[in-house]
């Protein structure tokens, strides 16, 4: 084996042309080797190999992007980074990233559009493969803008008019139902929801459904105490749970569904800490189902989403829209399921 160009300077990295000389091939048998292995005979394939072992030559990934105009690389912007849903769903992402051997971009836009737009702008530049997206608003004109330009966009966890972009998301109105459905069936007929800001579509979707299975029941929206939070947050958790206990027993609901697990564990914090039994004077129903869910105090019922395989399948949409030629757009509804535990039923 020829020995490398000695004159290549200490911490200067090794290139093509350093493994081709070691190695005693062509540039452009290393490159096949990089590239396109299967045409390389298996003989030189090992030499090749241990030239770049011998010289620690690390793949320019950048350049060849450069070159390709696009990179391997995913994007996500999720809307709450401390939010254990999102995160759950990230690694979902991260999965089918790997899988198709791609690489992934996370972003934090912490709820806040300015936020969420820079970071589309900079993934953009960035050449990305494709953008996933949990947006503050499913309709802004950003989400459009992308595609037009060339990079794909699917949107997570959040429903779009038209058809215009593939989607993943859960039937949340149907989420809404089954809390309160079980609710009822415990003998509950004065029921808070919590949750907020009502500007949110899911949890308008979550309330609607709430409401719906109390009209289903003959019963009106006079049943359901509204309990609005600023956010979906323990702390404002904690605060509604301030608010729903400060109201006297004779009219204070009996049960309580909220609008993510977050707020319901900040309740149950604030129901724990004023000596209120749960569920024998509050029965609680969450929605997410994060694991933090069946490890409370009291183990929190909740309202489940397939989480992981929302990232999954957005991931897989991504990839098939990169792929697919004429590529026609889906959207898919998952359907969430209850699950029951010591928060919203005594006989656990």
């Amino acid at each position: 084996m020829t020995v490398a160009d000695p004159h290549r300077p200490t911490g200067q990295a090794a290139g093509v042309r350093d493994v081709a000389e070691a190695a005693g091939v062509s540039m452009g048998t290393v490159s096949n080797v990089l590239n396109r292995p299967e045409v390389v005979s298996v003989k030189t394939r090992a030499r090749v190999h241990a030239a770049m072992a011998q010289l620690g030559f690390v793949r320019n990934e950048s350049a060849r992007q450069l070159r390709a105009g696009r990179s391997r690389t995913l994007g996500y912007v999720m809307l709450d980074g401390s939010n254990p849903f999102f995160t759950d769903v990230a690694r979902g992402i991260e999965q089918e990233a790997e899988a198709h051997d791609l690489s992934l971009f996370l972003c934090n836009s912490d709820n806040r559009p300015d936020r969420e737009l820079s970071y589309l702008n900079r993934l953009e530049q960035q050449r990305v493969q494709g953008i996933l997206i949990t947006p503050a608003d499913p309709e802004a004109a950003i989400l459009d803008e992308l595609p037009r330009r060339g990079t794909p966009v699917v949107i997570v966890d959040r429903t779009r008019s038209g058809n215009t972009h593939c989607s993943v998301a859960v039937d949340d109105v149907r989420g809404g139902e089954l809390a309160i459905e079980h609710l009822l069936e415990m003998g509950h007929d004065r029921i808070a929801f919590v949750g907020g800001p009502f500007a949110l579509g899911q949890v308008r979707d979550r309330r609607h459904g709430a409401l719906q299975a109390l009209s289903n029941t003959g019963r009106t929206a006079e049943h359901l105490v509204d309990i609005e939070t600023a956010a979906l947050t323990v702390a404002e958790g904690k605060n509604a749970g301030e608010r729903l206990l400060g109201l006297s027993t004779r009219v204070r609901p009996t049960a309580v569904f909220c609008a993510n697990d977050l707020l319901a564990l900040g309740l149950l914090q604030e129901c724990v800490g004023a000596g209120v039994r749960v569920p024998e004077d509050l029965a609680m129903v969450g929605y997410d189902d994060i694991d933090f869910a069946a490890a409370a105090a009291v183990p929190l019922s909740s309202v489940r989403q397939p989480r992981r395989q929302l990232g999954r399948t957005a991931a897989e949409l991504l990839v098939r829209e990169e792929q697919e030629h004429p590529h026609r757009h889906q959207q898919i509804l998952f359907v969430p399921e209850l699950v029951v535990r010591r928060s919203s039923r005594h006989s656990f």
